[in-house]
């Protein structure tokens, strides 16, 4: 009896564990790498980015807007062989996410990856973008801030987003873009390479945000796939046929 109630909760306890594992994505760029993990409640968003991963879309792409304490985006297709100067955002996939908004869990603290769209008064559903993507920097706010932020995201989702305590202490203390909050899907976020982040979102840019030096994803990759779906095994190779024989002369 001990032995099956040990393995019960071994089995349960390897359940969860699993459950909690997330899918990693490589972004090898120009101004170093920066490790990303999707998060499992928001499972649209994350086996998204992970097919255009599989496919190479974001390899060679550039982050092609850049507001200092505020986010750095890139994934636009147009992006891939720009001209200098040349004004982009508009290059996107032909399909759209249906939004999926996790508050209070999910939120846009510093370092979250989140997906771009089009704006409200032509996207009243809040709908993603395929493909490109934005990462949080922002700033760290105080309390009088705070409240003003909250009476601002009163009127703009009409009471739906309200800052908990939780959330309150992470904008005062890490930072991030609490204005976005409940209108934009966040669904990833920066495990290793903040400070690459925070070297991009410094440089200086033209006036379209676009920074003066390219920033270029090399190469984005899957590092860890908990979901990924196991390869079928291989079927044996088929035998030749035997070769036939020449019948034999008779004498």
């Amino acid at each position: 009896m001990k032995r099956l109630l040990f393995s019960l909760l071994f089995g349960l306890t390897a359940v969860t564990l699993a459950a909690q594992e997330r899918a990693e994505v490589l972004l090898e760029t120009t101004a170093g790498n920066i490790r990303l993990a999707l998060y499992n409640e928001t499972p649209a968003h994350r086996d998204n980015f992970l097919k255009l991963v599989r496919m190479h879309v974001y390899d060679s792409l550039l982050f092609h807007r850049v507001i200092k304490d505020f986010m750095i985006q890139g994934g636009d297709l147009n992006s891939k062989q720009a001209l200098p100067g040349q004004r982009l955002g508009s290059g996107e996939l032909d399909y759209t996410l249906e939004p999926e908004f996790r508050l209070p869990q999910l939120f846009h603290r510093r370092g979250t990856l989140a997906a771009a769209r089009e704006p409200d008064n032509v996207n009243p559903g809040m709908c993603s973008g395929a493909c490109q993507f934005y990462i949080v920097w922002g700033r760290q706010w105080d309390d009088r801030s705070l409240t003003q932020m909250q009476e601002r995201l009163d009127t703009m989702t009409h009471g739906r987003v309200k800052l908990t305590p939780e959330m309150l202490e992470t904008y005062k203390t890490i930072g991030g873009t609490p204005h976005l909050d409940g209108q934009y899907t966040v669904f990833g976020e920066v495990t290793e390479g903040l400070d690459v982040v925070d070297r991009i979102q410094q440089m200086p840019t033209d006036r379209y945000r676009r920074p003066t030096e390219d920033v270029r994803i090399l190469r984005a990759t899957i590092t860890h796939d908990p979901f990924a779906q196991p390869a079928p095994p291989a079927k044996p190779a088929a035998k030749a046929a035997p070769k036939a024989r020449p019948a034999r002369k008779r004498k």
